[in-house]
């Protein structure tokens, strides 16, 4: 099966147009084309149908971009190894990030790479941490942002440290002057939170039916952008990590309290998939999160429980 073709299927998969991936490639759609028709031909299959849509993958092409993307993935991070070793690193990362650490992380990940990477590729994509690992293991992104337990995700994982959550209450609640809150009280109160099938939802809900109390949502919402505005709109309180809020928070617009020991905490984790090493540009992606989380420990924006020294591993 030739590489070449593979790689053109995959962009044509991507981007579900001929056009747009015979302009990513820089080759004229007559020669994707006959790549295509050679390789349905080899593989005795049709792989795309044409629709008012575009190109839409068959169950066959389906079944090829999940069997191929990982082995392209890796053809290709060999082919950038080789051309960084003694050099800048080279090629193309994908970063994936839990949305409340990447409201606080990901912008400034973005401008290191920018300045101190250019020959990089940085894709940051911003997902659930349920998809992000699933990701991780089919191969679709290189490094992830995810919150553990570490020992629950059966991936190559690095504890970043412990993110405290806080009550998050509108301006002129009361509160701040709360400050540690009891759990019991929060959830008399009117709650808003994510869906069952987000981690967040799972903790809360565990560290309640630790204390045997019923958790009654009168708002879910999986987006905290969305749980900040219904925050603010005094429709009821939410529980978030201070560091995805921080903006509101010098604005004036919330407030926040501590819970009362033991609180509640989420493990930081930088995970990648154990089926294939780390390329040398995703090493040094790598390098960058660390060092930008570290800063933002340094600066207080980030308050977690485990602070480590950034730097080169």
């Amino acid at each position: 099966m030739d590489f070449r073709a593979l790689r053109t299927f995959h962009a044509i998969a991507e981007l579900g147009s001929l056009s747009k991936a015979a302009d990513l490639l820089r080759i004229g759609q007559p020669a994707l084309s006959r790549q295509m028709k050679l390789l349905e031909h080899e593989l005795k299959a049709e792989l795309f149908v044409r629709n008012g849509r575009g190109m839409v993958l068959t169950s066959a092409g389906q079944l090829l971009l999940a069997r191929s993307l990982s082995l392209v993935r890796q053809i290709e991070q060999v082919r950038d190894d080789m051309q960084s070793l003694d050099r800048m690193p080279s090629g193309s990362v994908v970063l994936g990030v839990v949305p409340t650490v990447s409201a606080v992380l990901s912008a400034r990940v973005a401008r290191r790479a920018v300045a101190e990477l250019p020959q990089v590729a940085l894709r940051i994509v911003e997902s659930y941490g349920g998809h992000l690992v699933e990701w991780l293991h089919r191969g679709r992104i290189d490094l992830s942002i995810l919150y553990g337990p570490a020992v629950d995700l059966h991936l190559d994982v690095e504890t970043l440290g412990r993110d405290e959550l806080v009550a998050v209450g509108p301006k002129g609640s009361g509160l701040a002057e709360r400050a540690p809150v009891d759990l019991a009280w929060l959830i008399g109160q009117r709650l808003a939170l994510p869906s069952h099938s987000h981690g967040l939802r799972r903790l809360v809900e565990k560290a309640a039916s630790r204390k045997k109390l019923p958790v009654d949502v009168v708002v879910e919402a999986d987006s905290f952008r969305v749980l900040t505005n219904i925050v603010e709109e005094g429709i009821g309180y939410t529980i978030l990590p201070p560091s995805a809020i921080h903006a509101e928070l010098q604005q004036d617009r919330l407030e926040i309290a501590a819970f009362a020991p033991p609180g509640i905490a989420r493990e930081v984790v930088l995970a990648s998939a154990t089926a294939k090493p780390a390329s040398i540009a995703s090493a040094a992606v790598a390098d960058l999160v660390r060092t930008e989380i570290a800063a933002l420990v340094r600066e207080g924006r980030w308050r977690l429980v485990t602070a480590f020294e950034a730097g080169p591993r």
